[in-house]
């Protein structure tokens, strides 16, 4: 037997070639292949006739060859091999393209199954290039992710060679199995790759889906218990309602409840490892304030990191207004931060001169540190990731971690990106927020928003146009930034002050044109979706959208959350052609509502978890058959089983359990290392 460890260069019929290409695939193992899941099948056991209502269809015949082979070559050495094949129904020709292999193999008299496409009319049928297979082969073929150098049916071939040389030890213990009724896993993996019917196919799913997410779920729960180390940050004392008592509005109940949740974790003696999910507006910087006064006021430090300059200033420039009474003493700390006083910030901070940190990445280099730290919060998480987070709580003495989002994600999958976490959610908006409006308009209304912008710009306010592209040339149908800036700045818009803001321009360059926006200097900014985070100018309220079927739901969400941050009323506007019915519906949810976390589980719906999941939280595994969407029965009986499992093992010490324990290793390395 092969090891399933063991390289795949090593594997019969493979070689540093095929195993080279086999690694751009995903695949470096043995196991790693066995794990390399069909991306479809053909079903070869549903068999059509010749004859029936099938042409321009994919079919599958079960025929009799009726002819012999004949030769037919024809231009630059390609030659076609041609025959009749015949069933009750009728006969149909067959033409196999350059394929001499083949066509040698085909003897007349025998039956063969043949799947592809038909063509013809209704006194004539033929099949060019179909598959030909002998009668009483698999029913159900796979079809996999393949590449120029390495087609479906070699991988295939070599899943087979695995499955004779290859036993995988199953993590899940024998009583999970048997209490949910799942196949073993070499079964499975047998079933998924080549199964004899549809019930042994789904049945093998089944069993690997459920695997998945049990390892999963029992991975961050084993994470979680990790992280619930006993702290040296002592906090006994609370002082949230001598925070709350000064401020000049009153937090909404879901704010009250978040710090209650965090505090309760602050002052248990365990690290907090807490994720704040709330939608634009909901006040969840305002929730980390209370925090860090609290931390302030028990003796120490918190550091604030911010995805970009702009927010981490923006931030920097509210909360020292707001802790100034208090005689907190706050400090930025950016890549844009002169030498000179960078140096002087960081001594402050390692003298404990300093209370709270604001800043950006520039926070966790080696030569920031801190005299006492006990807090740690970043914001917008999902642009960070496990590994930056833990950079920045390694800076304490095991610190408490708050991380927020305003991404709204269905909390199902929340569980599964920030599984290492607790969550609280902020699901209520401050009073006397007022909804933005929002409309859909088709490109001969376009002129008609133009208008409205500049009723706008003129009263004062700020606005946005959002671009899919950053230049011409990328794709012809679409709108690209540069051009539509230069054209705007010197038609429509030609009497105000335009802006340009893309992913292409230089970190500096960005980092200016946000200042001179977010300072008034700019009246109407012309961008791509580089704004979608990062930019908080409560003058800003009307925001347009070029292309809007090109972004996808939560997407468009973040964009409007850029309007509507002030005072004043604010209002997007949708642009797009598009006739799909699936862009309507999109763009007719984004008009009936403003709650993101409504938005994104109609996203889930419509397009699956892949853009969820698709911004890769670094060290955390991937899903290769699992859908949160189709599969939401297994995601809650998975889940269930894990907690089990380590409420009985937590250490997972027990030899049932060596497997699994061997198994969430693997997955979680980098995020348990």
């Amino acid at each position: 037997m092969v090891p399933y460890l063991s390289e795949i260069r090593y594997l019969k019929g493979v070689g540093e070639k095929k195993a080279h290409t086999l690694n751009k695939l995903g695949v470096d193992t043995v196991g790693a292949l066995l794990r390399f899941y069909p991306r479809a099948y053909e079903d070869w056991g549903t068999i059509d006739e010749i004859y029936s209502d099938n042409l321009q269809k994919t079919v599958c015949i079960r025929a009799v060859v009726v002819s012999d082979v004949t030769e037919h070559p024809i231009r630059n050495k390609l030659t076609l091999y041609k025959f009749f094949a015949a069933d009750q129904s009728g006969r149909m020709q067959v033409t196999i393209y350059n394929n001499k292999y083949l066509a040698q193999k085909i003897a007349m008299g025998r039956e063969y199954l043949f799947y592809g496409k038909m063509d013809g009319n209704i006194i004539y049928r033929n099949m060019s290039s179909p598959e030909i297979s002998e009668v009483g082969s698999n029913a159900i073929k796979p079809i996999y992710h393949a590449s120029a150098n390495m087609s479906s049916k070699v991988i295939s071939s070599l899943v087979k060679t695995a499955l004779l040389n290859t036993q995988l030890p199953d993590p899940l213990p024998s009583d999970v199995l048997k209490e949910y009724n799942l196949c073993d896993l070499n079964t499975a993996i047998s079933n998924i790759h080549f199964p004899k019917t549809k019930e042994l196919l789904e049945r093998a799913r089944k069993r690997l889906i459920f695997e998945e997410l049990f390892l999963l779920q029992a991975g961050f729960i084993m994470l979680r218990n990790a992280k619930r180390t006993v702290t040296d940050v002592s906090v006994k004392n609370e002082y949230t309602n001598q925070f709350l008592s000064v401020l000049p509005f009153e937090l909404t109940s879901a704010q009250k409840r978040v710090i209650g949740e965090c505090m309760a974790d602050i002052k248990s003696g365990q690290c907090m490892n807490r994720l704040i999910q709330g939608d634009v507006g909901s006040g969840k910087t305002l929730v980390a304030a209370a925090l860090m006064f609290n931390m302030v006021k028990n003796g120490y430090q918190s550091a604030f990191m911010a995805p970009t300059e702009v927010l981490a200033q923006q931030h920097f420039k509210s909360l020292s207004a707001l802790f100034e009474q208090f005689s907190i003493k706050c400090a930025l700390l950016t890549g844009s931060v002169t030498a000179a006083n960078k140096n002087k910030i960081k001594t402050a901070i390692a003298n404990g001169e300093v209370d709270i940190v604001i800043g950006t990445h520039a926070i966790i280099t080696d030569d920031t540190l801190f005299d006492n730290l006990g807090l740690v919060i970043t914001d917008e998480q999902h642009r960070f990731g496990v590994a930056q987070r833990s950079l920045l709580a390694k800076k304490g003495n095991h610190p408490h971690t708050l991380v927020m989002s305003a991404t709204p994600i269905p909390r199902t999958l929340a569980l599964t990106i920030y599984g290492d976490l607790d969550i609280s959610i902020i699901d209520e908006y401050p009073k006397g927020r007022t909804p933005i409006e929002t409309y859909a308009v088709g490109s001969d209304k376009r002129q008609r928003a133009y208008n409205y912008i500049k009723k706008h710009l003129d009263e004062g306010r700020q606005g946005y146009i959002v671009c899919p592209l950053v230049e011409e040339g990328e794709n012809t149908d679409l709108i690209s930034a540069e051009e539509h800036y230069k054209k705007l700045s010197e038609n429509e818009f030609k009497n105000y002050s335009v802006g340009l803001l893309h992913g292409k321009m230089t970190a500096k360059e960005k980092t200016k044109i946000m200042r001179e926006f977010a300072d008034g200097q700019i009246d109407l900014l012309v961008c791509t979706t580089v704004v979608e985070v990062g930019i908080d100018v409560a003058n800003a309220a009307i925001l347009a959208v070029e292309n809007a079927e090109r972004f996808g739901l939560s997407a468009l969400h973040q964009l409007r959350g850029r309007v509507g941050r002030g005072k004043y009323k604010s209002t997007c506007i949708f642009i797009s052609d598009s006739e799909s019915k699936n862009t309507k519906a999109r763009l007719n949810i984004m008009c009936s509502t403003n709650d993101g976390f409504k938005i994104a589980d109609e996203d889930l719906k419509l397009r699956g978890p892949g853009d969820f999941l698709g911004k890769k939280q670094h060290g955390l595994p991937d899903l290769k058959i699992a859908d949160f969407v189709n599969d939401m029965q297994i995601v809650r009986a998975s889940g269930n089983a894990a907690k089990k499992c380590i409420i009985n093992d937590p250490s997972l010490s027990k030899p049932e359990n060596a497997n699994l324990k061997a198994e969430i290793r693997r997955m979680f390395l980098s995020a348990m290392s």
